[in-house]
């Protein structure tokens, strides 16, 4: 962030983990000090509670029916050189850019400045240790349509890479692409799900943190929280002596 007096009403949109204050970095910490204004859901709210001054600090909870309106309600009420943070589980970067482009809009892209955070994707791959530069990345946490998502999916299976996916909760049952529809689609599409080793990480990094390690087709009947990701683990350990 730059030192030099800022015009304008200007927003943080911050990663602030996947669960533990411990993953939070020094220069978010410092923004959300400055911050008048915070707004954020409950859980990431939560993450930062330490650094929350009830004096100072104006919160707004939010849900996914009211963020709309309070993004914009906030953005009248800021005056000019006030900023205002919203903090995003894990990575502002990663399954984030439909909420991202939108307070773009509210906003504009000039007063808006994007901080990187440690995701779960990041976490659950050093738990598995799994080389992300040799993975498959996905997340199905979106609300647009996830059949290019499923397909990407399966060729990745098909190829024998490894997967990091992001699950998709839903209130709506037939649009949920948890880690149990996930299983039956990929039997569905004619893989051998007896045979790819899972891991299914909850919570990563809180006290509540759980772990499931076996086969995919496990998955069938099993419920995780929303609160999830999903390793497959088709990685073949290669080290530098296998290229001398």
């Amino acid at each position: 962030m730059t030192e030099n007096k800022i015009k304008g009403k200007k927003l943080f949109l911050v990663g602030v983990g996947p669960g533990s204050s411990k993953y939070l970095t020094d220069v978010v910490k410092d923004v959300i000090k400055r911050s008048k204004y915070l707004i954020g859901y409950k859980y990431t709210l939560a993450i930062i509670r330490d650094l929350i001054i009830r004096d100072f600090h104006q919160v707004y909870e939010v849900t996914m029916k009211d963020q709309d309106q309070t993004y914009n309600e906030v953005y009248k009420k800021m005056q000019d050189s006030e900023f205002c943070t919203i903090p995003f589980t894990g990575d502002v970067n990663f399954s984030e850019s439909e909420v991202v482009d939108r307070l773009l809009e509210i906003f504009g892209d000039d007063n808006v400045e994007l901080m990187p955070g440690i995701s779960s994707i990041q976490v659950a791959a050093s738990r598995a240790k799994i080389p992300l530069d040799k993975t498959r990345v996905l997340s199905f946490h979106v609300t647009e349509n996830i059949e290019d998502g499923k397909r990407e999916l399966v060729d990745a299976i098909q190829d024998k890479k490894s997967v990091v996916l992001v699950p998709r909760p839903w209130n709506n049952r037939d649009k949920n692409f948890m880690q149990s529809e996930i299983a039956l689609y990929l039997k569905n599409e004619g893989i051998d799900t007896s045979n790819l080793t899972v891991w299914v990480f909850e919570f990563l990094t809180t006290p509540e943190e759980r772990v499931f390690r076996g086969k995919l087709n496990e998955l069938e009947h099993m419920y995780f929280s929303p609160m999830s990701v999903m390793v497959i683990d088709q990685v073949e350990r290669k080290t530098y002596l296998d290229f001398e």
